[in-house]
């Protein structure tokens, strides 16, 4: 976990994963690390929301795999969900909910967040019958968020297609996502 800058009430907090794509974003800006994978994320946004003040809004930006053909760009996520935890099995066991999707915005993509790089063309398919991108971080940024009641928007920036070859192409196009998040962030961050 790092913490780049100051988190105040009247602003936005920008959670990602790696340096490499907050490379090009404002100074100005305060920027938190989380590292990759859930736990991560969590624990990391938790632990900044738990020291306050908080920020009016945790906006997560990153790179995610594509699961259909023809998904680039840049797209706000409208609901975000585990792929890597059995919420129906758990509900049979236990009766109770744990991991159900959540929803962020009117309108967007659909967010698949799990523990794996998804390189492989089977599991692509797979979560593409339930999503339209898959990352390593959103579902639990926006938990955490939840969990302390402070607004949440996930903004990804399609870097690959989730199948064989992703983790060369991430390499060789997260420069490249930086640059379009840092140029999102500078025109929709106030």
């Amino acid at each position: 976990m790092n913490l780049r800058g100051t988190v105040r009430a009247d602003r936005p907090l920008v959670v990602l994963a790696v340096g490499e794509e907050a490379r090009y974003l404002p100074p100005e800006l305060p920027v938190l690390l989380t590292g990759m994978g859930k736990v991560n994320a969590a624990s990391a946004v938790a632990a900044v929301l738990a020291a306050g003040p908080r920020p009016a809004l945790l906006l997560n930006l990153g790179t995610a795999g594509a699961l259909r053909p023809g998904l680039a760009g840049i797209h706000e996520i409208a609901t975000v969900l585990q792929h890597d935890l059995d919420t129906e099995l758990l509900r049979t066991l236990t009766g109770e909910t744990y991991g159900a999707p959540l929803s962020l915005a009117a309108e967007g993509a659909v967010l698949a967040t799990g523990d794996t790089f998804v390189a492989d063309d089977e599991q692509r398919d797979r979560l593409a019958q339930r999503a339209d991108l898959v990352d390593m971080e959103g579902y639990a940024v926006a938990w955490a968020a939840a969990q302390a009641s402070v607004p949440c928007r996930l903004v990804k920036q399609v870097s690959d297609e989730a199948g064989e070859g992703a983790a060369r192409t991430w390499q060789e196009s997260v420069d490249a996502c930086a640059r379009d998040l840092a140029e999102w962030a500078a025109r929709h961050v106030g």
